[in-house]
């Protein structure tokens, strides 16, 4: 006969333990250990094996086209998930609150017209997702709505209607009835997201969950929940800023290379075809402490403004403050310009931009931003048709980046008669572009090319 054993479940990271800790031994995160109930089978059960109508199949007789992609009728939506669902793929999207993970999924369902989807809602009643609907104003008789947490009465609700698509929202508020535990626990989370995946790839049918993120931005809930899902999605952005970027962490049909922009505003999100023309200014006044930067965002290039400010420091302790930019690596830049151009910036505030409210990563604007501050240094503007790009090394030299004929090709779309980049970039001999390059190996040559 089974018995009912207690163990205490961490409730970060998922791991279990026979008392309970005040500090979890393996993520270290504190008051985490909840008490959790479940049936441990004895040794003289016999266990009975399950008879499916699954059999064994070579390559030759699997049909890979039997099923195609779903359309979601958003194309920066479709670029990151490899060109469209997949039916019967689990898709997890995860974001900050507010960031807008529920108007992309409400304006997936009912943009999609040509498919029958579920929305199912465990944080909003059906009001306050007509109201929702109201503002995106988009009307779609194909979408189903319903208000339910109970895994299963969905799993009923699925089984009877026969959606082609599923969007659970959230997963952290599901709870299964065989689940001795509260919604949002490590238990309630694996069951959940289990059944959903098994259901899925019984009936292909496409689910998309929404998942909230702790405070240190990861997904909420065990690791597991990541490893099962075919798709990891990650909504970023400023919620200050109208920006927002959709990137893929993990991603079984496609690749995690993709990024989506969108905007927010008053009617929902709106896709971003061409960033570079929103992020970059289009005013002919020449000011000082601004240049253009090439960056890349896993394939995809697009331009930047790169705005600097610097100015007597007022206090006895300068400051450095950055935007959008890693603020060590922007004090590793100063102490290049100090040790091996001659520039005297210590006794300087010293205040870095990246215009639009996003973050980058990428050290291919390591140029950009030494200019902009050298610029409003001295101030001198950079002309407007000018942009750098270039990985600023510790000797002073400017290092290659990747992606080099992107770079210049979107510079070259947009306008620019001017770019400098690094010297030794591997560029395409047969290509020929109608701006000027100018390749540069030190920082004081490329000063010369920019303030002559």
């Amino acid at each position: 006969m089974s018995k009912v054993k207690t163990t205490y479940v961490c409730q970060e990271c998922g791991i279990d333990s026979a008392k309970w800790l005040g500090k979890c031994p393996s993520c270290g995160a504190w008051n985490t250990m909840v008490e959790e109930k479940f049936t441990k089978p004895t040794g003289n059960e016999k266990y009975n094996y399950v008879k499916t109508n699954n059999k064994p199949a070579s390559l030759s007789q699997i049909e890979p086209d039997k099923y195609k992609r779903l359309d979601t009728c958003i194309n920066e939506f479709n670029r990151i998930l490899g060109g469209g669902i997949i039916p019967g793929s689990l898709i997890l999207l995860g974001g900050e609150p507010g960031i807008g993970k529920s108007t992309l999924a409400l304006q997936t369902a009912l943009k999609a017209k040509q498919l029958k989807t579920l929305y199912v809602s465990g944080e909003e009643s059906l009001e306050q997702l007509k109201i929702r609907a109201q503002r995106i104003n988009i009307d779609n008789d194909a979408c189903l709505f319903l208000n339910e947490t109970s895994l299963e009465a969905i799993l009923n609700h699925i089984s009877h209607e026969q959606p082609q698509f599923v969007i659970i929202d959230s997963v952290q508020t599901l709870f299964s009835e065989t689940i001795d535990s509260v919604p949002g626990s490590v238990s309630q989370i694996r069951e959940s997201a289990g059944r959903l995946l098994r259901m899925a790839k019984e009936k292909h049918i496409a689910v998309l969950l929404i998942g909230h993120i702790t405070k240190d931005g990861t997904i909420a809930g065990p690791k597991v929940l990541e490893h099962i899902v075919d798709t990891v999605m990650q909504f970023e952005g400023d919620n200050r800023h109208s920006y927002r970027i959709l990137r893929s962490n993990k991603n079984r049909f496609g690749s995690t290379s993709e990024i989506g922009i969108f905007e927010m505003n008053a009617s929902g999100l709106h896709e971003v075809q061409n960033p570079s023309e929103l992020l970059i200014p289009h005013s002919a006044e020449e000011l000082s402490g601004v240049s253009i930067a090439c960056t890349i965002d896993g394939i995809r290039p697009f331009l930047i403004e790169v705005q600097a400010l610097v100015s007597t420091a007022a206090y006895g302790t300068p400051q450095r403050s950055s935007t959008g930019f890693d603020t060590r690596r922007l004090n590793m830049l100063l102490a290049v310009l100090e040790k091996r151009v001659g520039f005297h910036l210590a006794a300087k505030d010293i205040f870095i931009n990246l215009a639009g409210g996003i973050k980058i990563i990428d050290p291919g604007i390591d140029l950009a931003i030494i200019s902009a501050i050298l610029s409003s240094n001295v101030d001198m503007p950079i002309s407007r048709a000018t942009c750098f790009t270039g990985e600023v090394g510790l000797t002073g030299e400017i290092r290659p980046v990747d992606r080099i004929d992107q770079r210049i090709a979107e510079a070259e779309k947009l306008g620019f008669k001017h770019m400098v980049i690094p010297k030794g970039s591997k560029l395409q001999s047969a290509k020929s572009y109608n701006i000027k390059i100018t390749q540069a190996s030190k920082l004081d040559k490329a000063f010369k090319e920019v303030f002559a």
